[in-house]
């Protein structure tokens, strides 16, 4: 499997240690793990029961945790917030997963973004306006 370099993610996130670009590889080996749960039976595992109750139920899962990160960043507890935000990457995995979309490609596409302005970015997708 290509992995995409890092670089993105240090621009977006300022300097970034050795150490986090070794942890970063945590996100393919969840990946690997995720996609071999899709065979799975659904009694051996959470995520093996998740693909079987089929796509909208994990995407309902990803929106969930997406709020729970949001609430978490409002209400000021950092540790709640690294909590669920980890949850919401995770679920976030599993949804690639369940599309066939490798992480290289959502990292690749982070790259090509990297230097353009987002209103460039968002003007060569045609999307207009804050939501």
């Amino acid at each position: 499997m290509k992995r995409p370099r890092v670089h993105a993610c240090q621009h977006l996130w300022g300097s970034l240690t050795h150490n986090f670009m070794v942890n970063a590889d945590i996100l393919f080996r969840l990946e690997q793990i995720l996609l071999a749960r899709k065979g799975a039976g659904t009694g051996s595992s959470y995520v093996a029961s998740l693909y079987a109750k089929g796509l909208d139920s994990v995407l309902k899962k990803v929106g969930e945790e997406a709020i729970e990160a949001i609430i978490a960043a409002k209400g000021g507890d950092t540790r709640q917030l690294t909590a669920e935000t980890a949850d919401l990457i995770f679920h976030t995995l599993v949804m690639l997963a369940a599309k066939d979309v490798p992480l290289s490609d959502v990292l690749e596409e982070l790259e090509r973004r990297e230097g353009v302005s987002g209103i460039d970015e968002k003007n060569t997708r045609g999307v207009t306006g804050e939501r």
